[in-house]
């Protein structure tokens, strides 16, 4: 099996083992020492696997190297059943049934063709065994693999104990192994930004008796608003937005831009502590010094270019080839395929822009008084489920269009083809999922106009302002329900579908074959009844995660419960996973990966965005720099270098402008026939502004304040971004991609393995000799 790379054992020794663990030892004994005083406080490590039932998978005292057929002398072979894991094993088949020839004279070969032609319905490396049983089907009385990861890992019984990745990579492979060790540590790195983030949230439950904004609008009765919309939106108090004010705050307060740095430095960190962790997994599971062989072409790719051929620089054997600007067209076809479905994203979010800006009206003239008094919200809520539900569908046409435009590409190897294809379909879902939140951060309210003055769609449609509380609480209610709806419906996809598919199944089953009660049937049967793996591999759960990592990144400013739900989601996450790929799914062929691919490089596409998008957020959408402007320039405490709760007196009246009802435009007049508001007549009404009273010499434009305001964004936007980007790189620059003690191992081992191989070379030639010598001998006593 020279074409294999597997790492088995090599020249048996203890030497790594003792070395290291001797310092370990060492400090472990001096530990123990101090803390021997507390050790009836100390926890029992409830986390921690229980090693009687987890078997030691891992040869410790043995040194490992790839192995290779010349090199045979030097691996010790115990046992040659046994020699091989069974992960191993299932991919050397693998690999020689896809390469060996089953019609002689032609040239057909290999598993996928048959299985294209449909002369095999299937192809799958069997379980072990049953999930329930002790028991493995290839040894009577053997470990089964399959029941110890269900009771160690699989089972709901066991959420809060860590993972046996060891384990999951000896029975999976050390891809999927990777994939759930990934999701392990965004998971544990979640811990501290759910911690903080609801301390956020606390915070801002704490202060709310004495925020002097909220107070201010709550205690406003006696100022008048304009009306949110034509004709049938009333005009209203100021007060009537108490509680709106008050669940803003809990949200925007003076902690979010410290929880925006925070967790713009925690992406860093997570990002930078997982190459240090996926480091000391990869040295663990041998593949420091791993390499992929050399790629095939794709059979697609050869049959298209087969005719067009040249001399492969680097094997020296002719290829098919794929001239530039072949490849340049499909590339510029593909990118146009791109640009015209992210347009129909934007029609989508554009048509729910209609929907908003037409329901608030009918919501405002419903007749429920709850609905009517709250026909913003009732807008909003609505248009989230909407949205939720084109995303939905959407999602079903990308992966068809992200097909299609991948294999218009021709890629030539199946890991540029993972690649283009993976890209595309997370382009696609950031972009339809996000768009929305995009719009209600940075649009919404920001181009409506003035009173008297409204910008209007097809000059017809008012469109939609901001509560008067603010535009926070629509992001704040759009991430909510699209976080929860999301995640709600993608655990029901994973877990729930497969059970119903696997029910019926083996209910058909039964009715077909007569079978009743226990009935034991083969281990190939039972597993071709449960649900095939995706043929995308990994990809839908990657994806997932990778897009619940940018909704609690992007805008965690407007919303510091986004980790925690995140956190709460992911720990079922692991276990329905893992309960999924134990009993409701055959068995993935094992592969093996250093990383976690392309996917490493779009988390970091979505911190640097992160970045990006929180300080915008908390410049442009929240109110944070309009009280950080009135609080040291307006306000009572002006020049005198302070702030606080106090010095915010008065702002609410001074962010509210003054508009003169006459000179409402004809069909804005607000109709409040049967409204509860007081019949008085109303002169003047506010709102949310800043522009000169009708009085004024140039009535309705910009004040100072304004000015003030908007350069005090810019600036903020701009120190916000070089500070938290400076952070970030020094960062990435303190922390090294090695932990120092494994750069030591590495290099121990690396030092001892070469001396043990010129000892055992060294060996081999002096027994050669020997054997020489004797052979030698015995020729030359005979030859008389």
């Amino acid at each position: 099996m020279g074409f294999l790379l597997d790492w088995l054992h090599f020249c048996c020794s203890s030497r790594r083992k003792i070395y290291y663990l001797h310092r370990r030892y060492k400090f472990m004994s001096r530990m123990e020492k101090q803390l021997s005083r507390f050790r009836g406080l100390l926890p029992k490590k409830p986390m921690r696997l229980d090693k009687e039932k987890i078997p030691d998978l891992e040869e410790n005292d043995c040194y490992t190297a790839p192995f290779s057929q010349q090199r045979i002398h030097h691996f010790i072979i115990n046992n040659k059943d046994t020699f091989f894991n069974n992960a191993t094993r299932t991919r050397i088949v693998h690999h020689i049934l896809q390469r060996v020839k089953y019609e002689e004279g032609k040239n057909k070969i290999g598993l996928n063709r048959l299985l294209t032609n449909c002369t095999y319905e299937a192809a799958f490396p069997l379980h072990e065994g049953s999930y329930r049983s002790k028991n493995s089907i290839k040894t009577h009385g053997a470990e089964n693999h399959r029941h110890l990861l269900f009771e160690c890992w699989a089972s709901w019984g066991v959420w809060y104990k860590y993972q046996p990745l060891d384990l999951v990579r000896r029975y999976f492979g050390e891809k999927i192994g990777l994939y759930f060790a990934w999701l392990g540590w965004y998971t544990g790195m979640l811990f501290p930004a759910a911690i903080v983030g609801l301390f956020v949230f606390l915070y801002g439950m704490f202060t709310l008796d004495s925020c002097q904004v909220s107070r201010e609008i709550c205690q406003a009765t006696n100022i008048t608003m304009c009306p949110l919309c034509d004709k049938y939106c009333p005009y209203m108090r100021l007060s009537d937005s108490c509680i709106y004010a008050k669940v803003t705050h809990l949200f925007d307060n003076s902690a979010t831009v410290f929880f925006a740095v925070f967790m713009a430095v925690w992406a860093t960190v997570f990002l930078e502590f997982w190459k240090r962790r996926r480091a000391v997994i990869a040295y663990d599971w041998d593949l420091i010094d791993w390499e992929e062989e050399e790629e095939e072409i794709r059979p697609q790719f050869e049959a298209k270019y087969s005719k067009k051929e040249r001399v492969n620089p680097i094997s020296g054997k002719p290829e098919p080839y794929q001239a530039f600007a072949d490849k340049c067209s499909r590339l510029v076809v593909s990118a146009s395929g791109i640009f015209f479905m992210i347009c129909v994203v934007i029609a989508a979010v554009f048509g729910i822009v209609i929907y908003r800006v037409v329901t608030v009206s009918t919501f405002a003239a419903f007749k429920w008084a709850l609905i009517r008094n709250n026909s913003q919200v009732a807008t909003t809520g609505t248009a989230v489920c909407i949205n939720f539900c084109i995303i939905m569908l959407l999602n079903v046409l990308y992966e068809r269009v992200a097909l299609f435009l991948t294999n218009l590409e021709q890629p030539r190897t199946e890991s540029e083809w993972e690649n283009s294809f993976t890209l595309k379909m997370f382009l696609f879902q950031f972009v339809n999922l996000n768009s929305s939140t995009f719009y209600i951060a940075f649009f919404l309210g920001r181009f409506t106009g003035r009173p008297g003055a409204y910008l209007r769609l097809i000059n017809k449609w008012r469109l939609e302002e901001c509560h008067p509380s603010g535009c926070l609480i629509d992001l704040c209610l759009q991430m909510g329900i699209i976080m929860v709806l999301k995640q709600t419906w993608n655990n029901f996809m994973e877990l729930g579908y497969p059970l119903i598919q696997n029910w019926w199944t083996r209910r058909k089953l039964r009715q077909e074959h007569g079978i009743h009660g226990k009935t034991a049937l083969p281990q190939w049967e039972k597993d071709y009844n449960l649900q095939p793996i995706n043929p995308y591999g990994l990809f839908e759960e990657y994806l997932e995660m990778i897009l619940q990592f940018g909704f609690t990144t992007i805008f965690v400013a407007a919303f510091p419960l986004a980790p925690l739900l995140a956190l709460l989601n992911n720990i079922i996450e692991i276990r329905l996973d893992a309960y999924k790929f134990i009993t409701q799914w055959r068995r993935p062929l094992a592969s093996r990966a250093k990383d976690i691919g392309i996917w490493y490089g779009i988390l970091e596409g979505i911190g640097i965005l992160s970045v990006i998008t929180n300080a915008f957020v908390i410049a442009v959408t929240s109110d944070f720099i309009p009280r950080l402007v009135y609080a040291y320039k307006y306000g009572p405490c002006a020049g005198q270098g302070r702030a606080g709760e106090k010095c915010m007196v008065g702002y609410v009246n001074a962010s509210l402008s003054v508009f003169l009802v006459t000179d409402f435009e004809n069909h804005s007049n607000s109709s409040r026939n049967g409204r509860e508001f007081a019949e008085q007549y109303v002169k003047y009404c506010r709102y949310r502004d800043y522009r000169d009273p009708p009085s004024a010499p140039e009535p309705y434009a910009y004040t100072l304040q304004f000015w003030h305001v908007l350069a005090a964004r810019l600036a903020f936007i701009i120190v916000f971004e070089h500070l938290v980007f400076f952070i970030k790189h020094l960062i990435s620059y303190l922390i090294p991609d090695l932990p120092k003690d494994l750069r030591d191992r590495m290099r121990r081992e690396k030092y001892l393995i070469q001396e043990m191989m010129y000892e055992a070379e060294l060996e081999r030639v002096q027994k050669e000799k020997k054997e020489r010598k004797k052979n030698g001998k015995c020729q030359h006593n005979e030859w008389p």
